[in-house]
């Protein structure tokens, strides 16, 4: 049910592109203590996108979960952006991460909801 999606200016091969959902997935499993069997990883590279007046390399990060706790979003940014560091060599002041929490009867799955 964990959903990442990972928006970049950047163009990716396809080797680094794998790695980072490799590596994004093993993380927000770990993080949220969820099987990576149930975590989706969506990344879109290349788009055209401007953050403080600059096309350098930046991304937009959208973290979706069921039972996302509040108390742990800030252990989970410093992860996600050192993440786009290590992965991709963004800083972590040209990343923002938007977190959502989501109701499991809005969560679809299997033909059915959570």
């Amino acid at each position: 049910m964990p959903y990442l999606k990972i928006n970049t200016n950047l163009d990716l091969s396809e080797e680094t592109q794998t790695e980072l959902m490799q590596k994004a997935s093993t993380l927000v499993a770990g993080q949220l203590g969820k099987p990576e069997s149930y975590v989706m990883i969506e990344v879109n590279d290349g788009r055209t996108m401007l953050f403080a007046g600059e096309a350098a390399p930046l991304a937009y990060l959208e973290l979706k979960s069921i039972g996302l706790p509040e108390d742990s979003t800030t252990a989970f940014s410093k992860a996600l952006c050192q993440l786009m560091q290590d992965t991709l060599n963004i800083p972590a002041k040209r990343v923002y991460i938007e977190f959502a929490d989501a109701e499991r009867k809005l969560w679809g799955w299997n033909s059915g909801t959570f």
